[in-house]
């Protein structure tokens, strides 16, 4: 059995690292951003700051 939880443990290891471990963060920042964008005045200007914090987060070299 502890075998089992060593490899669930390295598999999920690998997948979250690099890209993918951005795309986990970046996703929610984008999705929030496209909800906020209606707010009408400022949406879109919060859209915009949202969009470009999530740019940087996956320009991070992982």
């Amino acid at each position: 059995m502890s075998s089992l939880k060593l490899f669930v443990l390295l598999i999920a290891l690998l997948l979250l690292n690099g890209c993918i471990l951005t795309k986990v963060v970046t996703v929610p920042m984008r999705l929030g951003g496209a909800v906020i964008s209606i707010i009408p005045a400022v949406g879109n200007s919060a859209h915009d700051a949202i969009d470009e914090a999530a740019e940087i987060v996956d320009a991070v070299p992982l």
